[in-house]
This record gives C-alpha cells, sequence and structure tokens, in this order.
C-alpha cells in the first residue's frame, strides 16, 4: 500500500466516527454527516500532494468545516431563489417528552452556521479563540461575538439559567 493509503486507512479505522460525530454536530443530520466525511476525505485525498499533509485528522476537519460553510451558502441561494420547492430546514416539536439530545440538537440547529461552528469547535473540539478564527478566516474578536451570540442563544432557547458572568467566553 502507498504511504498516503495507509495513513488513510488508519484515519478512518482510528478517527472516522469521531470525524462522523464532528460533522453530525456541524450539520445536525447523520447522513450529511457521513457525506461531509466522505467528501472531506475524497478531497483530501485525491489532491496531488496529498503525501504532504502533516496532520490528516487537522486537515480533514478542517474540510469538513470548509464543506459544511459552503453547503449552507448554496443551500440559502437556492431557498431564495425556488422558495416554495423547498421544505424547511426543521420542524418545531412541541412534545412534552422531547429528551435532551433532542432538544440540543434543536438548539444548535436554531444558531446561525457561523455561530454553530464556533461553538462545536469551541466547546466540542476544544479549540482555542485563535485557531478558531484562523479556522473560520475571521477575527478573534468575531469569535468570540458568534460564541456569545451563540451561548446567549442557546441558553434561550435550553432554558438554561446561568447566570450572566458564566456566560463569557474565555
Amino acid at each position: 500500500m502507498a504511504g498516503w493509503e495507509q495513513v488513510l486507512t488508519d484515519l478512518v479505522s482510528t478517527r472516522g466516527a469521531a470525524l462522523k460525530r464532528y460533522a453530525y454536530l456541524l450539520c445536525g443530520n447523520s447522513s450529511d454527516a457521513e457525506d461531509l466525511v466522505q467528501d472531506a476525505l475524497v478531497r483530501a485525498f485525491t489532491r496531488p500532494r496529498r503525501d504532504a499533509i502533516d496532520n490528516p485528522e487537522q486537515y480533514v476537519r478542517k474540510a469538513v468545516l470548509n464543506l459544511y460553510l459552503d453547503r449552507v451558502r448554496r443551500r440559502g441561494v437556492w431557498q431564495r431563489v425556488m422558495p416554495f420547492a423547498v421544505a424547511p430546514d426543521r420542524i418545531e416539536d412541541d412534545s412534552p417528552a422531547v429528551d435532551a439530545r433532542h432538544d440540543l440538537r434543536a438548539a444548535l440547529l436554531a444558531l446561525t452556521p457561523r455561530q454553530r461552528a464556533c461553538v462545536v469547535l469551541y466547546y466540542h473540539v476544544d479549540l482555542p479563540i485563535p485557531e478558531i478564527a484562523l479556522q473560520l478566516g475571521c477575527a478573534a474578536g468575531t469569535v468570540k461575538r458568534y460564541l456569545h451570540d451563540g451561548r446567549r442563544r442557546l441558553a434561550g432557547l435550553l432554558d438554561d439559567d446561568t447566570r450572566e458572568d458564566d456566560c463569557a467566553v474565555r
């Protein structure tokens, strides 16, 4: 097996589930998450300089994030062009017996794509703010604003009774 093939095999066997969870937190759908990871792997390992990837997992995570943001942009354009042909992204569920996982998923889907990306990268992937800013190609202050707005929105959606000083971003 060529070097890149072994790297790909090792990455998928050891970190494939983690990559799918990461993609799921971004898009909120299991099949879309699988598609994102698959497309990111194809993008990473079919390029000419695939042997020069220093950290394959980080490279694939970045590709997943970029693909997710691209799809959100394209879907937004499509929804503006064909508003009657596109189904709504989510259906509200007023059932009082909804479990915490469903509530969190629904709350994450209610965030803007950039807020969701910042929240996932900060709280799930545990990246520092400067690294998130680098990943998203924006300023650290912008990331802080997305995190602040996202946490505040999540707190409201999840009926979180955290104190005001707990809402400050590190």
